[in-house]
């Protein structure tokens, strides 16, 4: 038996081998600290389960790929065979490394990442396991399967697996649709199967995002909770299974179709990286993942530039003397980058055609791009621009020349979407086509940031003649055209938009420095969206922007104070027609730019901390810094009561003092709303976290701000 301890961030991963058998989990979840080898050993020989009745005979092996043979009732991890043959391989442990150095014996280290050699001789089969503990305190985990023998191997699912304790008995996943992104849904965890699958070639506004499992009742700040992040941006599983035995487990891995992993001698077939977090809260779980975010080479600095998206302003109306007077209107409100939108290219006149034609239109742009692109950094303002590289209409060039790379199954099209089908740039000759042509334009034309949009789903995508699914091989491509043009074009930002929010997970995160988090900007949906995407990713992240007082998706009207004091906490921006806006909105939102540029170092920067509150129509959080923290308060209905009673503000230091400043610019006269009459206070922190201060009676709609900074 050999043991291998991992710790780092508050975190322990303990892991045992033993008889030459892949490894299983022995410990996932709160610090262990300098735990001996041979007290691992005797708790892994004491925890081994009993022989249990009409089971098998012998202890059950949990690992971390489940393996049918040894008796376990639940989903295996490894589904395959070879044309029905060595579909239960016995894979027998070989080499272990630790970050790539042989290792033998019991290992105890920090962040680092252990690799499992294993081989199944008999099958044919070779397999590498990796398992890490990140620096932020994440399990780190994937699979690869190698086919060694002869003929194809039949691979239809590869997951890996964590055990998580039985008292962690109540589960949060996401539920979700098109500006109805991330909607939390919570289920007591019984017996059997709860598997979540996107089957969407993209993580799906409906994705279970992140599936946590935690003790009962557990909230923002309390209950053991540990949780699952499947990091791929085609089709995908979460599951959680509890089994007669009363083990539970969090699993996940690709999604495959039928023949998309069919491995020749010598291929190998990859799983996406797991990322499992575990916390005392939510907020602890969120923190894990936002602090891995932040530590990669590409995030984003917290001087997030204010942009101007046109998209709600002209439409697919592009006009030079508009778009530069909504240039010259946005300058002078102080934003830094102005962003083009869809309908610059081909015969993209509306949303019937053009799509896969990446060149600038000669009828809407007949001297290019240059002179708005010109003019908007002559303002002093970055220029951004939309592409929808993986989609195609199929009235278009490349559609009429090359109808062969539209993804389709053998004999017919797909149900068209959006009047769009799915260009299949798993096709050498597509993806050439549309690097080609992208690569011209960001070449061509001073672009500092590219809107990357994805607007349907993957249906009957598939590569003819054949017509074999090609769902696996087209997010691949996509990873590879993402990864090329970021080489060719290092300065350029990237962020990701599909219908809104529905391409968020880690993986595409890896890429690219921002997402929109939903095409709905109506504050009142942005509050919970805003919320819940703060779970797996932090707030300079996300795409917040301040649309028009009417909004475009629900038709609610709602004041300016209210839409801004939400957008705040997110990557700032605008999605409106300032043209159309009053010389008094334009005076607000003015005031709203400076006082963000003035505090995006905390809102971009800070650590989240959220409360639970009784009312769930109310959201209260804040961000935290060691200099200054500011809070949100924000009620979308009425309130049987006339107030919240006391607001407690968590995370602040309790021996520094604060002074308590609130930004409260409801736009209901005066005399019709009560306020908060908080002015010139300077309290010590263990008091406002502890005892807190009287929250205002909020009218239906609206947020008030608290800035609180450290004296």
């Amino acid at each position: 038996m050999t043991t291998y301890l991992l710790t780092a961030a508050g975190v322990s991963l303990a892991l045992v081998t033993q008889d030459d058998r892949l490894p299983r989990v022995l410990h996932w979840g709160r610090d262990l600290g300098e735990a001996e080898a041979a007290d691992l050993e005797t708790l892994a020989a004491a925890e081994r389960l009993p022989i249990l009745p009409n089971q098998i005979d012998g202890s059950l092996n949990y690992g971390v790929l489940l393996e049918a043979r040894d008796g376990i009732m639940m989903r295996p991890g490894l589904i395959g065979s070879r044309d029905g043959a060595d579909w239960t391989p016995d894979f027998r442990l070989g080499r272990v490394l630790l970050d790539g150095a042989p290792v033998d014996g019991p290992v105890s280290a920090g962040a680092a990442t252990l690799t499992f050699e294993a081989t199944a001789a008999e099958a044919g089969l070779t397999l590498s396991l990796e398992i890490g503990l990140t620096a932020q305190g994440l399990v780190s985990a994937r699979g690869t399967l190698t086919n060694t023998g002869e003929g194809v191997y039949q691979l239809d699912e590869l997951t890996l697996s964590l055990p998580v304790p039985g008292r962690a008995a109540e589960m949060l996943d996401f539920a979700g649709r098109w500006g109805v992104e991330r909607f939390p849904q919570r289920t007591r965890m019984s017996v059997g199967q709860r598997r979540r699958e996107g089957r969407h070639g993209r993580t799906g506004a409906d994705s279970a995002y992140v599936m946590h499992l935690g003790v009962p009742g557990f909230g923002y700040a309390d209950g053991e909770v540990w949780a699952l992040h499947t990091a791929w941006s085609g089709n995908h599983v979460h599951q959680a299974e509890l089994d007669l035995a009363g083990t539970q487990v969090l699993s996940g891995g690709e999604l495959l179709l039928p023949g998309e992993a069919r491995l020749a001698e010598g291929e190998s077939y990859q799983s996406p990286w797991l990322y499992y977090s575990y916390g005392e809260g939510l907020d602890a779980v969120a923190h894990r993942y936002q602090r891995f975010l932040r530590s990669l080479p590409h995030a984003p600095a917290t001087d997030r530039p204010v942009t101007l998206n046109v998209w709600e302003a002209v439409y697919f109306d592009h006009d030079l003397a508009r778009l530069t007077d909504l240039a010259e209107r946005a300058a002078a409100l102080g934003v830094e980058r102005y962003v083009l939108d869809d309908g610059w290219f081909g015969d993209r006149r509306d949303d019937k055609a053009g799509l896969g034609d990446w060149v600038v239109s000669a009828d809407a742009w007949p001297d290019g791009l240059t002179p708005l692109i010109e003019k908007v950094h002559g303002l002093g303002m970055e220029f951004g621009l939309w592409f929808e590289p993986e989609m195609v209409n199929e009235d278009s060039d490349v559609a009429r020349e090359h109808p062969e790379w539209i993804a389709q199954p053998k004999g017919r099209l797909p149900l068209p979407s959006r009047f769009q089908q799915v260009l299949n740039l798993s096709i050498e000759g597509a993806w050439q086509h549309v690097f080609t042509q992208m690569d011209a334009v960001l070449r061509d034309n001073a672009i500092d940031y590219v809107k990357w949009d994805h607007n349907r789903d993957l249906v009957d995508t598939g590569t003819v003649p054949e017509g074999r699914a090609a769902v696996h091989a087209q997010t691949l491509a996509f990873y590879r055209l993402l990864d090329a043009l970021r080489e060719r074009h290092p300065d350029v930002e990237f962020e990701s938009c599909s219908s809104g929010g529905a391409r968020v997970d880690l993986e595409v995160l890896k890429r690219a420095e921002r997402v929109w988090v939903s095409d709905v900007i109506d504050p009142a949906e942005r509050q919970r969206m805003l919320w819940w995407t703060s779970q797996l990713i932090p707030a300079e992240f996300q795409g917040s922007h301040v649309a028009s007082g009417r909004s475009h998706t629900t038709g609610r009207w709602h004041d300016l104070s209210f839409r801004a004091a939400t957008a705040v906490f997110g990557h700032f921006g605008i999605e409106w027609d300032l043209a159309q806006a009053t010389e008094d909105e334009l005076s607000e939102l003015g005031w709203w730019i400076d006082w963000y540029k003035a505090n995006r170092d905390v809102l971009l920067g800070g650590e989240l901390v959220r409360v639970d509150l009784p009312d769930p129509s109310v959201y209260f959080k804040g961000v935290v810094t060691e200099a200054k923290a500011i809070f949100s308060v924000s009620q979308l209905a009425a309130s049987p009561v006339c107030s919240l009673g006391v607001l407690r503000f968590p995370g602040l230091d309790p021996d520094a003092r604060y002074s308590v400043k609130v930004i409260d610019r409801q736009q209901v006269p005066a005399e019709g709303r009560p306020s908060w009459e908080v002015v010139d206070v300077v309290l010590p922190g263990r008091l406002l976290s502890d005892v807190g201060l009287r929250a205002p009676q909020l009218l239906p709609e609206t947020a008030v701000l608290i800035e609180l900074e450290r004296q």
